[in-house]
């Protein structure tokens, strides 16, 4: 009898399922399903609202990051001060003045996403 080809064994191998021990530590399970409305990868930037500002289509925020104060804007969300929140790094501008709120900002960035985070700051 002929032993099996090596196309026939790796091909075996190919389709056997992995089992949980061949995961490495902290690996998902491989049949989680993500949570809807979750980020698909988490936002890089942390921080705690100081204050909010909502307007027709957008929400202002004022945040502490790192003992540093910044300005954020973004489509409206739902977020109140003392909130920990993640948040993409968008895109800065300088001197933006808002119409709507007859104000200048030195600096704000327009950031796509934000999420309120159960983490620390």
């Amino acid at each position: 009898m002929k032993s099996p080809s090596l196309l026939l064994v790796l091909a075996l191998f190919s389709v056997a399922p992995l089992s949980a021990d061949a995961l490495p530590a902290n690996h998902p399970k491989i049949d989680q399903k993500p949570v809807p409305g979750a980020p698909a990868t988490p936002l890089p930037l942390k921080g705690r609202v100081v204050s909010v500002i909502n307007v027709p289509q957008y929400t202002y925020l004022e945040v502490m990051q790192n003992a540093k104060v910044l300005w954020i804007a973004v489509p409206t969300v739902v977020v109140k001060k003392g909130d920990v929140i993640r948040f993409d790094e968008g895109m800065a501008m300088g001197n933006f003045h808002s119409k709507t709120l007859n104000r200048t900002f030195p600096s704000i960035s327009f950031v796509s996403q934000v999420v309120v985070t159960k983490e620390k700051e």
